[in-house]
């Protein structure tokens, strides 16, 4: 029962959400392609979601075309615009998730969805996270909301990821899906609109 009304949760309101925030998305659809001419206004990339199986994730585009980087982003890259940097920090760019919401192949909370390779690696208990569908933000997105900060302070941003990030990630995930609540998706969606931390899995995140 509390899927199902998560579930519906999900659908409702990012159908408000479209509705509502239309006029935002038209006004950034149309920054983005006036300072960004040289590439689609909307990024597409296939992400693994629910049960293992891929779908296609839509964003506004913050980073050049053919830029032939990792999947890993950090802060002050080269392939990331100025103004790709500011919609990133506002979480503006990932308005349009709104849409995979609408769909069903995401939630507003709930691990990030990956991209093929990562969710490849993971092994016994951890497979549980698979049953979830990927979230605009979770325990892990908030822990980490600094991430592309973070990478950019070490030697070995892929490596410092691969290690130690994604590791603790996959615990965050595990326990959210082993002690799901109604309450603190909702905690978790203010704390991440608002910019603030609570209290989660026995630390601030």
């Amino acid at each position: 029962m509390k899927w199902v009304l998560k579930y519906i949760f999900d659908v409702v309101m990012s159908l408000v959400g479209l509705i509502c925030l239309s006029p935002v998305l038209l006004v950034v659809a149309v920054v983005v392609k006036a300072q960004m001419p040289d590439g689609p206004v909307i990024f597409t990339q296939k992400r693994v979601g629910k049960n293992g199986k891929l779908f296609t994730m839509y964003k506004f585009r913050t980073m050049q075309v053919n830029h032939g980087g990792s999947s890993i982003s950090v802060a002050g890259e080269n392939r990331i615009t100025p103004l790709g940097q500011r919609l990133r920090k506002y979480k503006i760019d990932e308005l349009p998730e709104l849409w995979n919401i609408l769909k069903g192949d995401m939630s507003f909370v709930g691990p990030r969805p990956d991209v093929p390779g990562y969710a490849d690696k993971l092994e016994g208990k951890n497979r549980l996270i698979l049953h979830l569908r990927p979230g605009i933000t979770g325990p892990a997105s908030l822990k980490y909301r600094n991430e592309e900060e973070l990478l950019a302070t070490v030697e070995d941003p892929i490596a410092y990821n691969d290690n130690i990030i994604y590791p603790d990630k996959v615990r965050l995930n595990l326990y959210y899906y082993e002690n799901y609540s109604f309450l603190k998706d909702i905690q978790m969606i203010f704390c991440t609109v608002l910019g603030r931390k609570m209290h989660y899995a026995g630390e601030i995140i």
